[in-house]
This record gives C-alpha cells, sequence and structure tokens, in this order.
C-alpha cells in the first residue's frame, strides 16, 4: 500500500503518538531509511516500509539482546522528536559529545517521573557541572528554577555556555543582525559570487536529477549500486562543467596548505574575506552582549561554511576546493562560495532561540568559569563576576554534580572548535583536557584518565553540601568509575543503563549504550 507524505506522516504520529511531520518522513527518504516511488510526479511511500522503521517494541527487543536486559529503555526517550532535544538554545552552535536536555531534566527535576521515589534536588538549589562543554546542565537548570555552576578548560566552551544563558535585548540583537546582513548583502554583489552560484547549483540539479533520482539511496543500501564506484564515476563526469563556470567567472580557489592559520587552510579566498567583512562590523557593535551573541553565530556561520565535504564535517580530512560526490547526500554537491545564506538563517533560527528560552528560564544564577577542574577555587572564582551569589553559594553549598566527563581517547575538545580559537583568539589548552582523542585508549592513557577525573571531583567536594548527590554520564567500558568512586571517597550507589539512540557518528547505527553513575559519600 502506498501513502503520500502527508498520509505517512498522520500514519507515523498516530503509530508514535507524537507528532510526526512530512519533512520527518522527507528526511527518512532522503537517507535511505524508508521506501518510495515517484508516481506521477508524487512521491509516494510504502506502507510496510513505514512499519518496519517504526516498530518500537522491535528495535527495543534488538538493542536488549545486543546490550543486555538492563537497559533502561525509558531513559532511551524515544518518545522525544529532534526539535525536542536540540531545543531552544541547546542548538545554539554544535558541540561533540553533549548530552540531551531531557536526561538532566529526569535527574534533577522531582516533577519529571511520577514513580520515581527519590528526589535530589529541588528549585534553589545549586548545581555543578565540573566538564561544562556546552553548557546544557546550566541551560536546563535554568529552566528548573536551580542555580549552576559550570566549569570548562576550554575558553570556547566556556562562551557557548555563557552565551547560551545570557540575556539580551532581543529586539536590538534582531536589528543589528539585519543590519550586519544587508551590508553583507551589498559586499557580495560586488564579487559576483551570487550568479557564479546561481548556474552551478543549477547545473548541479539538472545533474544530480538525471544521474542520482529518489530512489538511488535505497538501491545503494539493498546493494544495487556500488555507492562509491559510482559515485566517483559521476564526480569526475561533473567536473568539466565545474571547472568552466569557474575559469569564467574568475573564482579564486587558492588556499595555502601549509599556513598555520585555520582559516586560512580551510576557507576559500572569497568566503574569508566576507568573514571578515561580518567580524569587522561586528566589532563596531557598541552593546557588549549584543556583541557577544552576534559573535556566537558568526562562530557557528563559519562552521557551517569551511571547505569541506557534508559528511566531513565533524572530523575534517582534506580541504575541497571542486564538486564532490557527497555520501551523506548521494548526489554531487559543491564546496560553499559565499556565508551569507548561513549568516541569514542562523541569525533569524538564533534570535528566535534565545526568546523561547526566555520564557522559560527563571531568575535564577549560571555561569561557566574558564579553568581546570581539578584546582579551581570556585568560590575565589565567583566571587569577582558575582559577590553577592558567593556569599548565597558558601552558605547554601552546591548540593550535587550533574556532567559528562570526557569519554577516554573520543574527541580532541580544542581541535573540534579550531576556527573559532582563530576567529576569537582564545588560547589553547590542548594539553590540560583529560582523556583526549590524541592520547589514545591504551592502559596509560586510562590510568591519566582515572587520574585526572578523580583530582576534579576532589577538588569539587571542597565545594559541596554534607548530603550531595553526583550523577556522572559516561560509556564506562574499561570499568573506571568503580576506581574512580573509590580514589575520592565516594560509592556508587546506582547505575542506570541507558541506550543512545540518537548518534552523530558515523556508525550510529551500531547498539550503543551509556551509563549514568549515582554516587555519594562514602560511609565509614
Amino acid at each position: 500500500m502506498l501513502l503520500t507524505l502527508k498520509q505517512a506522516s498522520r500514519w507515523a504520529s498516530e503509530h508514535l503518538n507524537k507528532n510526526v511531520t512530512p519533512a520527518n518522513i522527507t528526511y527518512l527518504i532522503q537517507y535511505g531509511q524508508i521506501e518510495s516511488v515517484v508516481d506521477n510526479g508524487l512521491t509516494m511511500v510504502h506502507k510496510q516500509s513505514l512499519e518496519a522503521y517504526y516498530s518500537l517494541d522491535r528495535r527495543e527487543k534488538r538493542w536488549k539482546d545486543e546490550l543486555g536486559n538492563e537497559l533502561n529503555w525509558t531513559l532511551s526517550f524515544e518518545k522525544f522528536k529532534e526539535a525536542e532535544t536540540t531545543k531552544h538554545v541547546h542548538r545554539l552552535h554544535p558541540y561533540k559529545g553533549k548530552f540531551i536536555p531531557q536526561l538532566v531534566e529526569y535527574f534533577l527535576d522531582s516533577h519529571t517521573d511520577n514513580f520515581k521515589k527519590d528526589i535530589h534536588f529541588k528549585s534553589g538549589d545549586i548545581v555543578l557541572d565540573p566538564f561544562c562543554g556546552s553548557g546544557t546542565t546550566l541551560v536546563q537548570a535554568s529552566e528548573l528554577g536551580m542555580h549552576a555552576i559550570g566549569i570548562d578548560v576550554s575558553a570556547f566552551n566556556t562562551f557557548i555556555s555563557n552565551a547560551k544563558v545570557g540575556r539580551y535585548n532581543l529586539t536590538h540583537l534582531y536589528e543589528e543582525s539585519r543590519k550586519i546582513t544587508d551590508a553583507l548583502k551589498n559586499f557580495v554583489a560586488t564579487s559576483g559570487i551570487l550568479e557564479f552560484d546561481a548556474k552551478l547549483a543549477a547545473k548541479l540539479t539538472e545533474f544530480n536529477n538525471q544521474y542520482f533520482p529518489v530512489s538511488f539511496k535505497r538501491r545503494v543500501r539493498v546493494g544495487e549500486i556500488d555507492q562509491k564506484q559510482y559515485g566517483a564515476k559521476k564526480e569526475a563526469a561533473f567536473l568539466k562543467t565545474y571547472r568552466e563556470l569557474v575559469a569564467e567567472h574568475q573564482i579564486d580557489l587558492q588556499m595555502p596548505s601549509d599556513s598555520a592559520r585555520f582559516m586560512k587552510q580551510w576557507y576559500l579566498p572569497g568566503v574569508r574575506a566576507e568573514i571578515d567583512f561580518v567580524h569587522n562590523l561586528i566589532q563596531e557593535v557598541e552593546h557588549p552582549s549584543t556583541r557577544n551573541a552576534l559573535m556566537l553565530i558568526l562562530s557557528r556561520t563559519i562552521r557551517s561554511c569551511r571547505a569541506t565535504t557534508h559528511a566531513d564535517l565533524g572530523t575534517l580530512r582534506k580541504p575541497v576546493t571542486t564538486t564532490y560526490y557527497c555520501r551523506k547526500h548521494g548526489k554531487v554537491c559543491k564546496p560553499l562560495f559565499s556565508i551569507l545564506s548561513w549568516w541569514d538563517r542562523y541569525c533569524k533560527d538564533s534570535v528566535q532561540r534565545w526568546g523561547e528560552f526566555g520564557k522559560l528560564k527563571t531568575d535564577t544564577f549560571q555561569h561557566c568559569l574558564t579553568g581546570d577542574s581539578r584546582t579551581i577555587d570556585i568560590f575565589a572564582m565567583l566571587k569577582g563576576i558575582n559577590p553577592n551569589f558567593t556569599e548565597q553559594v558558601q552558605k547554601q553549598r552546591i548540593k550535587g554534580i550533574f556532567t559528562s566527563p570526557p569519554y577516554v581517547g573520543l574527541i580532541n575538545y580544542h581541535e573540534q572548535h579550531a576556527y573559532a580559537y582563530d576567529l576569537f583568539g582564545f588560547k589553547r589548552l590542548d594539553e590540560l583536557e583529560i582523556g583526549p582523542l590524541f592520547r589514545g585508549k591504551g592502559r596509560e592513557a586510562r590510568e591519566s584518565y582515572i587520574h585526572g577525573v578523580a583530582q576534579v571531583f576532589k577538588n569539587c567536594k571542597r565545594f559541596l553540601a554534607d548530603d550531595y548527590d553526583v550523577f556522572v554520564v559516561a560509556n564506562d567500558k574499561f570499568n573506571m568509575y568503580p576506581t574512580i568512586a573509590e580514589m575520592v571517597g565516594m560509592q556508587i550507589v546506582n547505575q542506570h543503563k541507558r541506550p543512545v539512540l540518537n548518534r552523530t557518528e558515523k556508525n550510529r547505527g551500531s547498539a550503543y549504550s551509556e551509563t549514568i553513575f549515582h554516587l555519594k559519600r562514602k560511609k565509614d
């Protein structure tokens, strides 16, 4: 039985008891997850394919078969749409390795689950995240009426976190963003890049419609087409057209590979010129909070504009200056030649997200400190930022911790935002990262990780209330956290193993879990 996109979205919404839009169905078709056909120009979906994809019982059983029956499926949050797991400011800026806000809500909010017997936090409490990352704990604490302190060794992570929970005059921010957008439009118009880009896009659309129809990804998935071989062949076939257009419009593609500056290595000359143009205009904005908000938007913009393939945005391989076969989209794609569309889109989206969060945030204090959580004096650092709150936290003490330390040997946290360090001029402290990718996962790296995380919790204990609760999100495949707990005088009182359904890594189809460890002071 065939369904239209609208009928398919209605069926899925009723089946899942949540809203599934036609756009969600189109996404699944695009990535080969469900089968479709084109009938008289109308995209139709096989109902059987829909039923197979949305079979919840089958999915849960498969994951438990692979990962064990102790898997807590409630903590999968499978009924939440992507828009809910990246709600309001949580999607202001990309960040690898962050957990979803629903996880914080579940363990911090006493009203989240009526079946939870233990209540560990309440409104007015102070929560600490010593591995703050992009500020998820801080944002959710504000929603829940709790104060929150974050710490991160990365200056850019601190900037992201504080930008999310900042307070803005959104009318002023919108007006300033429109002024810059209008100026950028005029700047781009004089370069001739838009005419070139439009011609290239039209040629690509014609080419892709012919050689990469809607059915292409499904045929790759079932093995009818060798994607690598076919994609390389069509990529080569289009290059002649691309080079002719580049020559006709005299597009500069020169990028020095030996430059020490990230911006010169990973951005086409025309794109760099636009970035510099916008950056200079932002520096002329008088109000500091508006200026910071605009800089975050620019950082988000330039991350999307690096000269790389769509599939390699997360882990850069080599600069791309020609059209290429894109494994992510299953067609030939092009490099990005202007930041205008992304800047304009992110300006509007960011103002909207800050507005949505503004309706939910409470009159509480959240701030992320830049420093090493192994040694930082939280009270001393806070005193220079908010003396009144410092007095409160010294009397009240920090009720507990909700955090997700780095996973050993998985991510280089400074390197993932190398473009931003170049843009902002922040000092990099890669050597202070705990468990970075460049140190690997060997015995020495694991021992260093255990020691580092233990030092963090030892230091943080100085600022906690006596009856503290610590929640740590980790994929502890090396069984390190029992040792860490013992080293810092804590005991693991509970463990919650949750399936991670939506991953950004390329192996996101494999079953994967993480554990939420609940730790308390070790009893004498």
